[in-house]
């Protein structure tokens, strides 16, 4: 696609064409911390560290981490949640040259071995907790983890003599964060230590951070994310965001609610936030109230979330628009968010909710909604700055014209360099001149806006006809009973597929009847996509980030299947 419809959405001030400036990613905070060290950067639990404050701790972490041989070319493991620690964590593993790598503490233990011996981590920070540390203390002698760096939530309290450390156990692979910092403030107190930078040769190239894939089969793959992956990344936001007027330097207030572990909260809520003076208040969970009487007490006015999050500040009675009322910049990312939930939250909020797209191989940026005009519900936006799309027929791979439905792929500096150690996996997701495959199916219209309608792997062919289960969620979206529903293709002898829904009630409900939701959908949805099959759950399936999942509904009747042939 040569022509780009989009360029006249973007708000005045803003280009296509706009220079992305680059940098190793610990110059983001370099220069925050020399703008504004006196303004808080992060707020976690009652305490508060300045921008002062966390480089200097970043600054002695680096240095520890160098003399436990962290060097160039090194894998760190981050296992943690929203708390200091992780942040701290990133800017000093990528200060000591090395390279970050993310784990996320709901994975199974099959996984965390497998990205341990993948990725080659040899040393992870972690809490001490049992669900974290004590999981961790069993790959040291089971994998190539060799050491253990542990901190405790109590670390950044300020009564220092309240402070519970972690217990390393005896074991010398198991070193405490706190005794860490300690000795370098010790030799800083001796004199000569000098400020880590990242050492000669750790370029823009270089990479920064393994970021693995969920993936629906076999084993997650590592995404290759450089320096200079993220710092374009990390411009395409600030060009769409600060240089658009939804945000002003040193005044924003965020809540980090979604883990940073994660690509969209890496980039958007620590990376985007550090880098225009925000203070960023860590929660270690998502917790509906917790989060409304937070927005109120910090005066929060940015909310990084999934549909998920938005639905349920919108629809829990106990949340109310003064609690809300702080709030000038929303942004939905990680799933298209329904009409009737963008509609739910801006009523109750009367806050700006943009949405936008992106994927861990693209730094969790692609497309984003201008905020310039009406907004247009139901679109992922338009391509970011430096990014340009082009659609796929799913069957035949043939480049689509404007308005046809194909998948949906992305070239831009913010693209993966590929995926660790898998050359053919990494072959196999690109297109023409660097254009990675994303397995979203979607289209442009004229204006250049986006629609994703679903991913490659879950359309259903239905009789011969294409059908989105997307699209059925959507007119399913609309029945006032129906607070989450996850659609998915059933084999069915006859038609080739079928589709189920699969459906949350909202808190109070009357039960919903397969007939009832035909009736309902009647007007709604074609003949051929009508659903065959309804089943009412407490609980729909989720990622770790809050995001509706159909992998375990797929797993499911899978097994079903199974069973039923071998019997």
């Amino acid at each position: 696609m040569t022509a780009r419809p989009w360029i006249g959405a973007y708000p005045p001030g803003t280009r296509w064409d706009a220079p992305l400036p680059t940098c190793v990613l610990p110059e983001v905070l370099d220069r925050a911390s020399a703008r504004w060290p006196r303004r808080t950067a992060l707020r976690f639990e009652g305490t508060a560290l300045s921008y002062a404050e966390l480089d200097e701790a970043c600054h002695r972490f680096a240095r520890a981490l160098t003399r436990l041989g962290v060097r160039p070319g090194s894998h760190v493991g981050l296992y943690l949640p929203n708390t200091p620690h992780y942040v701290i964590g990133f800017f000093a593993v990528l200060r000591a040259g090395a390279t970050v790598v993310n784990y996320s503490p709901l994975d199974a233990g099959p996984v965390l071995a497998h990205k341990i011996e993948d990725s080659r981590t040899d040393l992870i920070l972690t809490l001490d907790v049992p669900e974290l540390a004590d999981r961790m203390r069993g790959f040291l002698d089971s994998t190539r983890l060799s050491t253990l760096v542990l901190g405790s939530v109590d670390d950044f309290r300020l009564d220092a003599a309240a402070r519970q450390p972690p217990a390393a156990g005896g074991d010398a692979r198991c070193v405490r964060f706190t005794d860490l910092l300690a000795a370098e403030a010790a030799a800083e107190g001796r004199g000569g230590v000098q400020q880590t930078r990242p050492p000669s040769g750790h370029d823009l190239q270089a990479l920064a951070v393994l970021q693995y894939t969920g993936g629906t089969t076999g084993h997650p793959k590592g995404a290759m994310l450089t320096h200079a992956n993220l710092s374009s990344a990390l411009g395409q936001l600030r060009g769409m965001w600060l240089d658009g007027g939804l945000v002003a330097e040193g005044e924003e207030r965020f809540l980090v609610v979604l883990p940073l572990f994660h690509i969209y909260s890496l980039v958007a809520n620590m990376l985007f936030g550090l880098s225009v003076g925000a203070e960023l208040t860590l929660h270690q969970r998502f917790d509906t109230q917790g989060a409304a009487d937070a927005i109120e007490r910090e005066r929060i006015t940015v909310f990084f979330g999934v549909p998920t999050l938005f639905v349920a500040l919108a629809t829990h009675e106990a949340v109310t628009h003064v609690q809300l009322s702080s709030l000038k910049l929303c942004n939905s990312g990680g799933a298209p968010l329904s009409l009737e939930s963008h509609r739910h939250f801006v009523d109750k909020a009367r806050c700006r909710l943009l949405e936008g797209w992106g994927m861990t191989e693209t730094c969790g940026v692609g497309t984003l909604s201008t905020g310039a005009g009406e907004h247009v519900t139901g679109s992922a936006g338009v391509p970011v700055a430096g990014v340009d799309l082009l659609f796929l027929d799913t069957q035949t791979g043939r480049e689509l014209p404007l308005g046809e439905r194909g998948e949906l792929c992305i070239r831009g500096p913010n693209v993966m360099a590929g995926y660790w150690q898998r050359p053919e996996a990494t072959a196999q997701s690109f297109h023409g001149d660097g254009y990675l495959r994303t397995g979203d199916v979607g289209y442009m219209t004229a204006q250049g806006r986006v629609y994703l309608v679903d991913r490659t792997k879950d359309m259903m062919i239905c009789s011969g006809f294409n059908v989105y289960p997307r699209h059925i969620e959507e007119a399913i979206y609309q029945h006032p009973a129906v607070e989450e529903v996850i659609v998915i293709g059933l084999p069915d002898a006859y038609r080739g597929q079928t589709p189920k829904a699969y459906v949350k009630l909202k808190a109070g409900a009357a039960p919903l009847s397969l007939e009832a939701l035909r009736a309902f959908l009647h007007e709604r949805l074609g003949r051929h996509e009508m659903p065959t099959a309804l089943e009412l759950r407490d609980a729909l399936p989720k990622t770790p980030v809050g995001k509706l999942s159909k992998k375990e509904l797929h797993a499911e009747v899978a097994a079903a299947a199974g069973a039923a042939a071998a019997g």
